[in-house]
């Protein structure tokens, strides 16, 4: 073949679509919009977001910064065509552990990487993303949107998130005095959030279901199929926990349940010499998990250290707050139940420790 006959190629022929970026940017303007804060006003479209802490109401502000992804959640999402609630799972994964630290969520930024660009598919991705970032009250103030013929087959795409929050300075968590004593209460879950998906999947190809299948368990999933309930987004615990911070002062330590559960999550914010001592009896576990223990032959602990088991957040106070901080959660909401304690911790021993039986 002469050399002639390769001229003319375009970035189109190589699968890459300038025009389908362009379109996705002027479809998703809407929902950029609707997030808009004190601090943030700026358009989508230039080569940063900017953020005015000033103009937030911060004096002396400390910055706190996480970034997280959805995990192979992202499959079902995919297989079951159902693209608007995965953005909220991407804000919740990355809010809910600024919150834990005192942070109030201020601004976020998203990464979408995707073989072929379809700007419909795209616009409701980022659809949910608006509305998680909404919930949390933070503004989307940017990101990117990454077509990359030849590294993703078949539909597949993958997310990315960056949130940045501030607290004042003096006033991060977990606070200092963390006592035996010491009540854990227990934050429920919207259901299986966004941890174990390649556990999940791996229990429902043995299952033989499919996504379009009725929900198999529990009561009240009405029409609901197995996608719909699986796709449940994370619950975002941001405002009703910066209220209960600001109201009673009383909060001292949160943790977010995520990939690795109590075991992995519940020790990052205790002092060495304590450890959270669960009573597994008051976990009321949604049916969803009792469903995936019984299908795939796992075993609690292991359900203990994949999933949230129906707890998407523990909160640490004393005894004498604890009414107090469940009252002002409650109001906005959330269902709490005590937990555990804290009790001293043996040099060497784990930071989290059981006692009775989860009901699965």
């Amino acid at each position: 073949m002469s050399q002639s006959g390769k001229n003319g190629l375009t970035y189109s022929d190589a699968g890459v679509d300038i025009d389908a970026g362009n379109l996705l940017v002027e479809k998703i303007k809407p929902h950029v919009r609707s997030t808009r804060r004190p601090g943030a006003d700026g358009e989508i479209g230039g080569f940063g977001g900017l953020f005015d802490l000033k103009a937030a109401g911060f004096t002396d502000p400390v910055l706190v910064a996480a970034n997280d992804g959805v995990g192979t959640k992202l499959k079902i999402a995919i297989d079951a065509n159902k693209h608007d609630t995965v953005g909220i799972d991407l804000v919740a994964m990355c809010v809910n552990d600024l919150v834990v630290q005192g942070a109030e969520p201020l601004f976020f930024l998203d990464y979408f990487a995707t073989g072929k660009l379809d700007p419909d598919q795209g616009a409701a991705i980022v659809g949910g993303i608006a509305a998680g970032c909404r919930e949390a009250g933070c503004a989307l103030i940017g990101g990117e949107t990454a077509e990359m013929p030849g590294m993703y087959a078949g539909g597949n795409y993958d997310l990315a998130g960056f949130a940045v929050g501030a607290a004042e300075r003096g006033q991060l968590l977990p606070a200092g005095d963390i006592a035996e004593g010491d009540v854990i209460l227990g934050l429920a879950s919207s259901g299986v959030h966004s941890n174990g998906y390649s556990l999940v999947r791996k229990i429902v190809s043995l299952s033989g279901l499919a996504w379009d299948a009725a929900a198999p368990f529990g009561e009240g999933t009405g029409s609901a199929t197995l996608a719909d309930v699986l796709m449940t987004p994370t619950r975002i615990y941001v405002k009703p926990l910066l209220k209960a911070i600001r109201e009673t002062g009383a909060i001292k330590a949160l943790a977010h349940i995520t990939g690795g559960g109590f075991p992995e999550n519940i020790p990052r914010v205790l002092p060495k010499h304590l450890a959270a001592e669960i009573d597994l009896d008051s976990i009321k576990a949604p049916a969803v998990f009792s469903w995936l223990a019984k299908t795939g032959g796992v075993a609690p602990n292991e359900m203990l250290r994949t999933f949230n088991c129906g707890v998407g957040m523990i909160a640490v106070v004393s005894a004498a707050d604890a009414e107090k901080v469940t009252a002002a959660l409650e109001a906005e909401g959330e269902t709490i139940f005590p937990l555990g304690r804290m009790v001293a911790r043996e040099d060497g021993a784990a930071g989290t420790i059981y006692k009775g039986t989860l009901a699965l």
